[in-house]
């Protein structure tokens, strides 16, 4: 059995709704972004640790919490981490010269599997991007701030930056010799359950026979985004 993996993707991937269903298992670790840079403070003072200002005192002792927190009482940990956040956990680690990536991650977590999350329609992706910029609303329970209104121009920019991180994923693992599990937007959406099932298979875990998929998150995608990518499909062909 795996004891450690890492949920590899990109914004608007589905990966909260994906995340919750793998904790939901109880035994596929409880996968959050705690490598996120801007949220690190927030999840240090929830494990009660020392910070200066926006900055962790103790990276090292931050990642330990980490580990306790993200772990199942199988031994399973799990965290998300967006393209951007690799390079900030490795350098928070410290490498020894003879170290890639990969070493010094395992010499912290032990060995480490790879599920990687994208999606298909990256119009799609782009365009649900923008819309939460402008509005706030990422998940399930936040309030939106503002009406969204369609942005071609920063669409295209956030569309060229998923096929940037999605490169950029694609040569770190090739790099490091990395062969993930790759799964899609699309598959989580159409059946959590087959999702996660392969991911634990995968990962050489076995569910419990009675786990049913449970997720306060849903699929948020509606006629504004198909409006926004229709027009954006159009941008981009013209």
């Amino acid at each position: 059995m795996a004891a450690s993996y890492f949920l590899c993707g990109t914004p608007r991937t589905g990966s909260t709704l994906l995340c919750s269903l793998l904790a939901s298992t109880e035994c596929l670790g409880r996968p959050e972004s705690y490598f996120r840079e801007d949220d690190e403070v927030a999840w240090a003072d929830r494990f009660g640790l020392a910070t200066d200002g926006r900055r962790l005192r103790d990276y090292v002792a931050y990642v330990q919490a980490v580990r306790g927190s993200a772990t199942t009482g199988n031994g399973v940990f799990a965290a998300r981490v967006m393209w951007g956040s690799i390079g900030r956990v490795v350098d928070g680690l410290g490498r020894l010269p003879t170290e890639s990536d990969r070493d010094v991650l395992e010499r912290t977590f032990g060995p480490l599997r790879f599920v990687y999350l994208r999606r298909e329609d990256v119009i799609g992706q782009a365009v649900s991007w923008c819309r939460a910029e402008q509005t706030g609303y990422w998940h399930q329970g936040d309030v939106s701030r503002r009406h969204p209104r369609p942005d071609i121009e920063r669409s295209k920019q956030l569309l060229g930056r998923i096929y940037a991180h999605n490169a950029a994923w694609r040569a770190w693992f090739d790099r490091v010799g990395v062969q993930p599990h790759t799964v899609t937007y699309e598959q989580v959406i159409q059946d959590g359950r087959a999702a996660v099932e392969k991911i634990a298979a995968h990962l050489d875990v076995k569910i419990p026979e009675l786990w049913r998929p449970k997720s306060p998150h849903r699929k948020q995608a509606d006629q504004i985004n198909a409006r926004w990518a229709a027009g954006l499909r159009l941008a981009l062909d013209g």
